[in-house]
């Protein structure tokens, strides 16, 4: 049987990675890269600290990644700079 204190965090855990997950999705879809783009990040990221207050280094090591990427390959396709598929990260 879970205790309470453990189901409340995986339940946070659960809506933080939904509030990343909507966040990219609207990023790459929308093809975002500038100031909007980080924008939306910042608002996540506050979203989930605000959950999270002590795991701001972990947000940075886990999430700053696939926002990066996604934000970089926009810029890149708006840009046509060069064909995403050529670019390793």
């Amino acid at each position: 049987m879970k205790s309470e204190e453990l189901y409340r965090e995986e339940r946070l855990i659960r809506r933080a990675r939904a509030i990343v997950d909507r966040t990219l999705s609207e990023i790459s879809h929308k093809g975002l890269y500038g100031r909007e783009a980080w924008s939306l990040y910042r608002d996540a990221r506050e979203k989930v600290l605000a959950m999270f207050p002590d795991k701001k280094d972990a947000f940075k090591l886990i999430y700053w990644p696939r926002f990066s990427r996604v934000i970089w390959e926009n810029m890149l396709r708006e840009l046509d700079l060069a064909s995403v598929e050529d670019i390793s990260f």
